[in-house]
């Protein structure tokens, strides 16, 4: 709580500090100037996030839509059976049982989702053909993997001998206790802005390791785990999806910006709201990641950990994110 205390009192400090003076953005390191990225540009979360900008990048090289861009470099980590928090290979629920969680979202507004499916290993791409092919936004469960096999998509077996050999040892206590920046790497959130200027947007996860079985976080939830509005930009969370849903998280990193907050400035203001919100933030993680309209991006986070991945012509990378509480 003392920490808490700590961090909010800083937070009224900052606030009155930006009433005189425009905002820079805050980090761990100090005042940032906001960066303008170049077009085209591809930001997503996590280490795994390098190998899915190139799948991304190569995409957009090739003449695939911004939209193909997002789809292509998030089936990366999802198709990767050493990536346990993502796709095939993902740490399962406390039954033993693989759930996915994915949503995409367009240029021009549409989006598409799927929750708690089980079997496909591309979640992503049912999501978009949920968007592109059916009137809803969302299918879950038995129905999503119904339309998918209805769509050609192959049943798999998701659970590796790798995540299935953790889960058994986890079972030995039951204990569940998600460790902030390890169980927590749950998630990529992609975006990306073509030479048009135009944005998408694509988050895919398997959720929080050993969680209970039915159990769906914000990654598929539009405006919570993903939001993007071409007119302005686009933001995803990752992290505790709980915290996030309770504020809309993305959605409300969005609409800070369309009132003029630099993408770093909304992400740090999207953390402090889960902060004030949460009984005890510093036990959990959540970070933020947004782009807008300009290329300008930002990052921030409850805690240091967070990074993220940057794709330009110029420029391919991994950046830590700014935090809040520190330590």
């Amino acid at each position: 709580m003392k920490n808490r205390r700590h961090f909010l009192k800083h937070t009224t400090l900052w606030s009155a500090a930006l009433l005189l003076r425009p905002f820079k953005g805050f980090s761990k390191t100090g005042i940032t100037v906001p960066r303008t990225g170049e077009f085209p540009m591809i930001i997503s979360t996590w280490n795994h996030g390098l190998p899915a900008n190139k799948a991304a990048w190569e995409t957009l090289e090739n003449g695939g839509t911004v939209l193909d861009a997002v789809e292509a470099g998030v089936r990366i980590p999802e198709g990767d059976p050493e990536n346990t928090s993502v796709g095939l290979g993902g740490f399962p629920d406390r039954d033993g049982k693989v759930t996915l969680d994915a949503c995409i979202s367009a240029p021009d507004g549409k989006c598409g989702s799927v929750s708690f499916l089980q079997h496909i290993v591309h979640p992503v791409s049912v999501a978009r053909k949920v968007m592109e092919d059916t009137p809803h936004v969302m299918l879950s469960g038995e129905g999503a993997l119904e339309f998918a096999l209805e769509k050609g998509f192959k049943k798999t077996n998701l659970l590796t001998p790798k995540a299935e050999n953790a889960w058994k040892e986890w079972l030995k206590k039951s204990d569940y206790q998600p460790v902030i920046n390890i169980e927590n790497h749950d998630t990529i959130g992609m975006l990306a802005i073509d030479k048009n200027g135009d944005i998408a947007g694509a988050c895919t996860t398997s959720g929080l390791a050993f969680k209970m079985h039915g159990r769906v976080g914000d990654s598929p939830v539009i405006g919570a785990g993903l939001f993007v509005d071409n007119s302005v930009g686009g933001a995803v969370a990752t992290g505790l999806g709980e915290a996030v849903m309770r504020i809309a998280g993305s959605a409300i990193v969005v609409e800070l910006m369309r009132h003029g907050h630099s993408p770093e400035d909304a992400c740090r203001e999207a953390v402090n709201r889960i902060i004030a919100n949460e009984k005890e933030p510093e036990k959990l993680q959540v970070g933020f990641l947004a782009l807008n309209k300009k290329g300008e991006y930002g990052a921030f986070a409850i805690h240091p950990g967070f990074n993220f991945a940057l794709k330009t012509g110029t420029e391919n990378r991994m950046i830590d994110a700014a935090y809040g509480f520190g330590k």
